[in-house]
């Protein structure tokens, strides 16, 4: 074997060792470090660290705030009234010791039975509270008792520190939810009728009031016009007196000229008089003035 050859094996030999021997955690991990199985030194702070090649083993877990997403479960209110309830938990490490004596740093495993723990934390919760409480009244209040309840329990038993518990969505069960949607259509239904009967009957109400108020409009116009009329009437009248007593001759004439008018305007019109009739007076009268 040639001296590079040799140099060649060396050097990867050495590089092995090195890689085995040299191990890094990062600021978003923790650590434990085993040796032949037992753990020799737990919480491994972040940087550049040592270890026996072959004989020590690294494991390293997810020190940042994770999610786990339980499954929709049945839960039962004080009502009795039964619920699905889809939630979430944030949950990250808070002991890694425990942590991995726990689940063996399987993520899979701690967030199972973690799911299992929210779970039974929730249908407590919900098992003392109503409808109302659990939906709308009393849910922040909830989510902050089942995170310090729980987490009494899970930081001893495996390692885990909750953050938060949220409820992403509460349904009715399918065979209630069909009923509750009927009677709220019902309800709907019967809300709606009323609106529009209350409707109508305003309507009406507007409706006549609007027809009184054009009939007391139209007689105050008829009565005021009949009123006007009059006055009319009868300043023609005094003026037909004055023009009268002014010049009785004159006066009749002008009427029997505008008799003539009227009475000769179509020529369409026939009109059976007799000769001899006072209609015809100025015109028989030749000497008339």
């Amino acid at each position: 074997m040639s001296k590079l050859m040799k140099l060649a094996v060396v050097s990867l030999v050495i590089l092995i060792g090195v890689s085995n021997t040299i191990y890094v955690i990062s600021e978003v991990e923790r650590g434990v470090k085993l040796r032949f199985g037992e753990m020799i030194e737990v919480d491994i702070a972040p940087g550049l660290h040592i270890k026996i090649p072959f004989i020590d083993d690294v494991r390293r877990f997810d020190a940042r705030i994770l999610t786990v997403d339980a499954e929709p479960a049945s839960f039962f209110t004080v009502e009795k009234k039964r619920l699905i309830v889809d939630s979430y938990a944030k949950w990250k490490i808070a002991n890694v010791e425990t942590y991995y004596k726990a689940t063996g740093g399987v993520e899979r495993i701690a967030q199972n039975r973690l799911a299992k723990r929210v779970n039974d934390g929730l249908r407590n919760q919900f098992g003392t509270r109503t409808l109302h409480e659990v939906v709308s009244g009393e849910r922040d209040l909830l989510m902050k008792n089942i995170t310090q309840e729980l987490n009494g329990s899970v930081r001893n038993e495996l390692g885990i520190e909750i953050v938060d518990i949220r409820v992403k969505r509460i349904d009715l069960p399918p065979e209630v939810s069909s009923q509750v949607f009927r009677r709220m259509t019902a309800e709907r239904d019967k809300e709606a009728q009323e609106l529009r009967s209350t409707g109508k009957e305003k309507a009406e109400r507007i409706r006549a009031s609007a027809d009184r108020e054009r009939t007391i409009e139209l007689a105050n116009a008829y009565r005021d016009s009949e009123e006007l009329r009059g006055e009319g009437d009868a300043k023609a009248a005094n003026v037909y007196a004055d023009a009268y007593q002014q010049d009785p001759e004159f006066y009749a004439f002008m009427r029997s000229l505008n008799a003539y008018k009227s009475a000769f305007s179509n020529k369409g019109d026939i009109l059976l008089v007799e000769p001899d009739s006072d209609f015809f007076k100025y015109l028989n009268d030749q000497d008339a003035k």
